[in-house]
């Protein structure tokens, strides 16, 4: 059985596995720029909708694996909505996590109707800064001098290409700034809501209550389309496009984030953080290459420098400890998400 076969990942296999998820979160952009007539909140919903559909089907047979491989413990004694998919009906956090990743799903697709794949992407990559700097504000973890500087890199790559973008705008009096600037303060709520549920698991994981990330994205799905739904009437789709975005919900999140799941159980945290930033430059690829938006040269530089950034404090991080543990996941023992 194909859930089973991915419980027995070597490291290798791991890692190709981890660029193939990343390729498949990276055609989101892409895909939304084949779109006819959706409009902005009925892409939205229609997304999250497929998301919690497959992941609905998804996950009862991923859990009944995990169980027969002795990752899952029995529980038979539970309700068909912890036993089958994970919900942790009384728990705060778990339903706080859902919340998070609902505000993701909602802005990400939301800001890619208002500006470019490149912005959106680059944006959304200083989501590990972020969150350094919440779990240094809330949980009391430690900052190495390595991360502040990146930080510090990565905020003058932002301010470097959004001030590009916005001294050419003025300079061209037909360009309107509106939408760059409501895009990036949209897509800006991903990483910040990213941070957010990251430090919620984490706490909760230190109070010895683990949250299982999927089930977590299953809710963050379910919340997002039923807050859009009444935005998104009536709908304008036509049959194409719900099939398109059909495909980002099976094949770009519900997929993908089940299958980082079981990467993270095989890899290293620095080695899932620096796989993730594939996203970055295979989705400005693909936007590129399959709707023709190319990136000007200020994104080019700016984010070279924010994706270097990162890039360079994870692999230093990974260089100066030894024996990095692995990423929370649903594991019944330990592992990780994304």
């Amino acid at each position: 059985m194909p859930f089973r076969l991915l419980s027995r990942l070597t490291h290798t296999q791991a890692v190709f596995l981890m660029v193939a998820v990343t390729l498949m979160w990276s055609i989101a952009g892409v895909v939304t720029r084949q779109l006819e007539s959706a409009a902005r909140f009925e892409v939205t919903f229609w997304r999250s909708a497929f998301t919690a559909l497959s992941l609905l089907l998804i996950l009862p047979l991923w859990r009944s694996a995990d169980r027969a491989a002795g990752r899952l413990a029995d529980e038979s004694g539970q309700g068909p909505l912890r036993r089958h998919w994970g919900v942790l009906a009384g728990s705060a956090a778990f339903w706080l996590s859902g919340v998070c990743w609902s505000v993701m799903f909602t802005a990400f697709m939301l800001a890619l109707t208002f500006t470019t794949v490149a912005n959106v992407l680059i944006i959304m990559a200083v989501g590990p800064l972020f969150t350094a700097l919440l779990a240094r504000f809330t949980i009391g973890q430690t900052l190495a001098p390595r991360t502040w500087a990146a930080i510090v890199a990565a905020g003058l790559g932002i301010v470097y290409m959004y001030g590009s973008q916005f001294l050419q705008a003025f300079a061209t009096p037909d360009i309107d700034t509106s939408a760059l600037v409501i895009g990036s303060l949209v897509a800006l709520c991903v990483p910040i809501a990213g941070a957010v549920n990251w430090t919620v698991v984490q706490r909760s994981q230190t109070q010895g209550q683990k949250i299982d990330l999927v089930p977590s994205v299953l809710l963050g799905g379910l919340i997002s389309s039923l807050l859009t739904l009444p935005l998104a009437v009536p709908f304008q789709a036509t049959a194409s496009d719900i099939a398109w975005l059909a495909l980002l919900g099976l094949v770009q999140l519900a997929i993908p984030c089940a299958l980082a799941v079981t990467c993270a159980r095989s890899l290293k945290a620095p080695e899932v953080s620096l796989l993730a930033l594939l996203e970055v430059i295979f989705g400005i690829l693909l936007a590129w290459l399959g709707a023709g938006e190319r990136p000007g040269t200020e994104v080019l530089i700016g984010g070279t420098l924010v994706i270097g950034a990162l890039f360079a404090n994870e692999l230093l991080g990974w260089r100066s400890r030894n024996g990095t543990p692995r990423l929370q996941t649903l594991d019944a023992r330990e592992s990780r998400g994304r």
